[in-house]
């Protein structure tokens, strides 16, 4: 007795999907922020370095130029985008209990949103004088 050579259905191997439908594009969203967020982070990390021992006015200043202020932004989208993934990914393989987690689930995107447009605010006041 052999065994067989493909245990996914033809119509599973055409379309080309595993089993969660979703979990290629899942991956390829956290690597690619992952990538984005090196040269991010090691970019804010100056940029914080810049503001040490300043007073108010100066930071504010330095924050609300525009090329640092779009740095800081994409930072800000892509560490949130990365941190709502990674939470998703880990919720998903260890909560078990389904309704706890949908509401996990729920919970991270909606922190995740509310962390983001915060920073991306408080980012725009500084740059716009808003």
């Amino acid at each position: 007795m052999t065994a067989p050579r493909h245990i996914r259905t033809p119509l599973a191997r055409v379309r080309g999907f595993g089993a969660a439908r979703s979990g290629t594009d899942t991956f390829w969203h956290q690597r690619v922020t992952a990538v984005a967020s090196v040269p991010l982070t090691i970019a804010a990390i100056v940029i914080m370095i810049m503001l040490l021992g300043r007073n108010q006015a100066a930071v504010a200043q330095i924050l609300g130029s525009p090329l640092v202020a779009i740095i800081m932004l994409l930072f800000v989208v892509s560490i949130t985008a990365h941190m709502r993934i990674g939470m998703q990914v880990i919720i998903e393989d260890y909560v078990h209990h389904d309704p706890l987690k949908l509401v996990l689930l729920v919970s991270n995107s909606f922190f995740a949103i509310i962390v983001g447009l915060t920073s991306v605010y408080g980012l725009l006041k500084l740059s716009f004088g808003l």
